[in-house]
């Protein structure tokens, strides 16, 4: 059995690991829990908007 990331067009195999404060991940998790989406799409959208800035 071949192990590691699939082979597709959009491969997504690097990760992260961030370190919240207490606050900061409530607030997250309220986000998420109100808007229905999970941690790491809203992390994934904040760096596309945060990137596309010149």
């Amino acid at each position: 059995m071949r192990t590691g990331c699939p082979r597709t067009d959009h491969v997504k195999c690097k990760s992260i690991t961030v370190q919240l404060s207490e606050g900061t991940h409530e607030k997250l998790l309220a986000y998420t829990t109100e808007h229905k989406v999970t941690m790491t799409e809203v992390v994934l959208k904040s760096l596309k908007n945060y990137l596309s800035k010149p």
